[in-house]
């Protein structure tokens, strides 16, 4: 049975399209551009709420007032320190100059190891929710820790006082960023909170309706986000206007040659979105603004001549990572640590989703049409005779 005759009768591959769950968190309208979180548009969230508010919405089913808003956010940030053997798997990693990715997933699993939590029932609902509070917060210690040891620098201890996006430049840089940045990142950590059903979210899903636990969920997730499919492209984006800037080349024509040559343009296109993905929009306005604020607007000037040119030569459209490049790189931030920066963001998404499985938990175990040789065609050969 050939490839074509099995996709023609009913195979889906990559499950596209094919309904696996019910979910509360999320919903996309590719056709119109619209995300929304638990019945809030993205930008509504972007332009108003916090990363913390949106954890608090997205775990708990609804905005928090300002009293259940500060115990939210204090509690969390009291979790952000990190067990010392996890800071040295980290700092190590750094040393060797690791992936970034892989030295994130290494260390988010042995967190397990230190959780207070560690031996609860793993559907138990308020040991989960402890469980990803304290991962949501370490995940930036984490990080950091890995980026200052793999440039010989300090570890720079997490900080109480600070926003969770504040926090995280800070233990990056060793300096407090300004209210520009702070609110720049925390807006970033919003537009990649959740995303549906994504590759990572399903992968983190997978896992936990095996009745595994937390950490196990968040490590899968990890693992499935560092695939080049999924997360990356916005470094591949920031690689890409480099290359263009050291050209000294004008953009259309850059880009003119490379798809002539045949080179895929990364940051376009989507697999749900038909149109702009409504988090470019918003991405759009904070490259714009952090250049004009930087006095260095080429980073963004060139992706707007990208873009104009896609869209209007090749019918193409941004995606959330076309633009999140440039607002990165302005930030001062590593292009490897874009993705883990994603995962530090997606975390909160991936926590939602493992709470909605454990709570109507059923083990995921899709089925697959035997494609291989039959029984009758083959023959047992002895060892000693093959």
């Amino acid at each position: 049975m050939g490839g074509s005759q099995l996709m023609s009768d009913g195979l889906k591959r990559g499950l596209e399209d094919v309904l696996v769950a019910e979910s509360e968190l999320s919903s996309i309208d590719g056709a119109e551009g619209r995300l929304i979180y638990r019945g809030h548009a993205i930008e509504d969230l972007a332009r108003e709420a916090s990363y913390e508010e949106v954890l608090a919405l997205l775990w708990h089913g609804s905005l928090p007032d300002e009293d259940e808003f500060e115990e939210f956010s204090t509690t969390m940030a009291a979790e952000r320190d990190v067990a010392e053997d996890v800071l040295e798997t980290a700092r190590t990693l750094g040393a060797v100059d690791a992936d970034p990715m892989a030295a994130l997933r290494t260390a988010v699993s042995e967190l397990s190891a230190f959780d207070p939590d560690a031996d609860a029932d793993p559907t138990d609902e308020a040991s989960n929710r402890r469980k990803g509070r304290r991962i949501t917060a370490k995940v930036p210690t984490i990080i950091a820790a890995f980026e200052r040891s793999r440039r010989d620098e300090a570890f720079v201890a997490p900080r109480e006082n600070l926003t969770h996006a504040a926090n995280a430049l800070y233990m990056l840089t060793g300096e407090e960023p300004d209210e520009v940045l702070a609110e720049t990142f925390d807006r970033t950590l919003i537009l990649h909170a959740d995303h549906g059903l994504n590759a990572s979210t399903f992968a983190a899903m997978v896992t936990a309706s095996t009745l595994s636990d937390l950490h196990a969920a968040i490590t899968s997730a990890i693992g499935t986000l560092s695939g080049s499919l999924h997360g990356g492209a916005n470094q591949d984006v920031m690689e890409m206007l480099i290359e263009v800037d050291q050209s000294a080349t004008d953009p259309r024509t850059w880009i003119e040659t490379a798809l002539r040559d045949g080179r895929r343009i990364p940051g376009f296109g989507h697999r749900v979105y038909d149109v702009k993905d409504p988090r470019a929009k918003i991405l759009d306005e904070k490259s714009a603004m952090l250049g004009e604020a930087g006095g260095d607007d080429r980073w963004y000037e060139m992706s707007v001549v990208i873009e104009d040119y896609l869209r209007d030569e090749r019918d193409l459209v941004p995606n959330v990572d076309f633009y999140s490049a440039s607002t990165y790189y302005q930030m001062d931030i590593p292009i490897d640590l874009y993705t883990p920066i994603f995962a530090m963001s997606r975390v909160g998404g991936w926590i939602a989703h493992v709470l909605e499985q454990y709570d109507d938990n059923r083990l995921i175990r899709p089925q697959s049409r035997y494609a291989g040789p039959d029984p009758a065609e083959t023959e047992y050969v002895p060892l000693e005779f093959r």
